[in-house]
């Protein structure tokens, strides 16, 4: 078993995505969070049962058994995986995650745009 307990597939092309990646790299102290830019062109999502598309379109995150989780609870699981469950507790809360679910697809669906608007 590798020793990261969350492998999270993130956009390097996506400001905001990178920002957040460095934020969580901060607190992963006992390198549990693995990281792979999906913009990287050696990167092969077939290996994770995955296609382009998928994980072009929605954060993924895969767990030490293979299984792959995506959107808000990939977030979650990151958030777990560097000791800020705390913060990440309410994603999970039904009512909540239907919202943040909702929320997060949209952002997905704009978060270069969003990206540059935010950071230009």
């Amino acid at each position: 078993m590798p020793e990261w307990r969350v492998k999270l597939l993130y956009d390097g092309q996506c400001p905001i995505c990178r920002r957040e990646v460095q934020w969580l790299k901060r607190y992963d102290k006992c390198g549990h969070l693995a990281l792979e830019d999906i913009s990287d062109p050696a990167t092969n999502p077939a290996q994770y049962g995955l296609t382009a598309a998928e994980v072009s379109g929605a954060l993924h995150a895969v767990l030490p058994g293979g299984q792959v989780v995506r959107g808000v609870e990939a977030v979650r699981r990151a958030y777990q995986a560097v000791g800020l469950a705390w913060l990440a507790a309410p994603l999970g809360w039904p009512g909540f995650r239907w919202i943040a679910d909702r929320l997060y697809r949209v952002f997905a669906r704009n978060r270069v745009r969003l990206g540059r608007v935010l950071s230009g």
